[in-house]
Formats: C-alpha cells, structure tokens, sequence
C-alpha cells in the first residue's frame, strides 16, 4: 500500500519527478523518527542512508583540535542530508549529525538509490539536479563569507531562514556565520537599535 504521506514528501526530491518514478523512491523509504539531542550519524560512521527531513531541525558538526564543537551546518524541514565522507570519498564520517529538535525523516540507503537511478534513466536528472542544487547552496555559503561582513551575514541568513533563528541556539547560530556568541548578540543590538 502506497503511504500517501510519504508520496507527498518524496516527491519534493526533485523536479519533474512522476508519480510512478516517486512510488518506485517510497518502497525504499523507511520512515524513521529521532529524539532531540539523539546523534544520526557519529563520526567515524559508516553509514550510507540518506535522509529526508519531514519535521525537525539537525545540526551538522566537528571537534576541533582544541576540542570544541564547531557547528557548520543546519538541515531543515524538506531538506536531504548524508553522511558525505562515505559517499564521496568511501571514509568514515568527520561529522557529526544531531537533532536539535525531535525530527521525522524518511531514510533510503544510498547503493538502493544507485540501483533504483541504474535501472531508471529519468531519475538521473533528479540526481543531477540535486547536485547542482548542493553545489550552489555551497557556492552561496562561500560567497557570504567572501563577500558579506558579519552583520550582512546574518541579515542574509534570516533573510533566507525567517523562523530558524528561534529554533536554533545562539552558540550554533554563531558557529554557522562565522562568529562568536557574543559577537551575535552585538548584532543583534545594533539591528533593533537602528530600527528604533
């Protein structure tokens, strides 16, 4: 039996994706569910799923070499994440993926992607349009720090994520432009204060 639900979620995966091409996606997807603070991928994991977020909010981090958490990314409702290092270089995760909300995604191992695009040739475009989307949102990320200062920074990111900013905790936030907590709360003064 087709899950309605899970239709509706997987056929956002890509553009021009058909019904029959999204009911072939939905026999893999396995719904899975995840508690806040619950770690989905560890690093120096193997794992090859790949994840649709339904609900819920998952940040991407390392330790660095003095040992602190340095989150680098934040993965939404609607969007996909993996575990990169095992899909593009065959190594164990550098990264770490945890919720910071209770989250539902959908998960398909990614050798089952491979075999579903293998034996259908229309999902391929799917496949590319999901890397070129990755590739300008990196391109993107890159520019602000090139391009913007701090302040431009974060007017740019809650420009594109207008709620994220309130689900998300100042020190990640921070981690994620490129800045210190503090900093961010100076910001932040500075903006209420100039519309006052």
């Amino acid at each position: 039996m087709v899950d309605i639900d899970k239709l509706r979620h997987i056929y956002k995966f890509g553009k021009e994706l058909s019904l029959e091409d999204a009911g072939i996606l939905i026999k893999s997807a396995k719904s899975k569910s995840f508690k806040k603070r619950e770690v989905i991928i560890d690093e120096g994991a193997l794992k090859t799923d790949v994840y649709f977020v339904r609900s819920g909010l998952v940040r991407t981090y390392c330790i660095n070499d003095k040992g602190d958490e340095v989150t680098f990314g934040l993965i939404s409702e609607n969007q996909i994440f993996t575990n990169v290092d095992i899909i593009l270089y065959n190594q164990p995760s550098r990264f770490c993926y945890e919720c910071i909300e209770d989250t539902k995604t959908f998960s398909i191992d990614f050798n089952t992607v491979q075999n579903i695009i293998e034996s259908n040739p229309k999902l391929e475009r799917n496949r590319k349009f999901f890397a070129r989307n990755a590739m300008k949102k990196m391109l993107q990320r890159l520019e602000t720090f090139v391009l913007m200062n701090a302040e431009e920074r974060y007017k740019d990111f809650i420009k594109k994520n207008p709620t994220l900013s309130n689900r998300v905790p100042d020190k990640y936030l921070a981690n994620v432009l490129g800045i210190t907590p503090v900093s961010l709360s100076r910001i932040r003064a500075r903006i209420v204060g100039k519309k006052k």
